[in-house]
């Protein structure tokens, strides 16, 4: 346990260099989140394959989830070139809802959320909330960032729920195949986290999903 703790903190903090030079570049983020895009279907599609499901539904399923995919790219794209800052902060949310989610389950524990995933625990996803809530306040007092501000009173208190239930839905959908699939992790590539969609499940789902429900209140 201590071993895959220190590997995981190794790899969070190189993959926090490489996001960094990727967001100041729109050159490297497109190629990015293409990449990202790619070995997330990849690692999608050997789910399906462990699951052992016909090839008719696992073409139907691989569609599926590229066709999403795409469109995730595509509003991600979107939001980073409208404003790279409000684009970061909710990558923030997202990145410290999952941490306050794996850090509050080991410290504090207590029971399950749900048996989809038996490692998720009720204080771990009130730890993703109260991460989420506090990187969120503090990157608006630190960057003032005029988006955010002009957003009105309640879209500023719903933001960090909305993303972060959205993230923790995510990780819980991709807990639920992997779970089918009897696998632990969808792949190793990233020492200590496991495989890209271990690590993105949340942000895939929350970034689309939470624009559009933001864009209806």
């Amino acid at each position: 346990m201590k071993k895959e703790s220190t590997q995981r903190i190794i790899s969070s903090f190189f993959l926090f260099i490489l996001l960094g030079i990727c967001l100041s570049n729109e050159l490297f983020f497109i190629s990015l989140i293409f990449i990202i895009s790619i070995l997330c279907w990849i690692e999608w599609i050997q789910i399906c394959n462990k699951i052992k499901w016909n090839n008719l539904k696992i073409k139907i399923f691989s569609l599926f989830f590229a066709i999403y995919l795409f469109f995730t790219v595509v509003v991600s794209y979107i939001v980073y070139s409208f404003n790279i800052t409000f684009f970061i902060s909710i990558l923030m949310i997202c990145i410290f809802s999952d941490i306050g989610g794996y850090v509050f389950g080991k410290i504090i524990g207590g029971k399950k959320l749900t048996k989809i995933s038996p490692n998720k625990t009720i204080s771990g996803s009130l730890g993703s909330f109260i991460m989420s809530y506090i990187i969120f306040y503090l990157y608006i007092y630190f960057f003032m960032d005029t988006l955010i501000l002009s957003a009105g009173i309640m879209k500023i208190i719903f933001i960090p729920f909305v993303f972060s239930f959205l993230c923790q839905l995510g990780d819980l959908f991709i807990s639920y195949f992997k779970r089918k699939a009897k696998i632990k992790d969808t792949g190793n590539l990233i020492p200590g986290h496991g495989g890209i969609l271990d690590r993105l499940d949340g942000i895939i789902f929350s970034i689309p999903l939470g624009f559009i429900f933001l864009s209806f209140i």
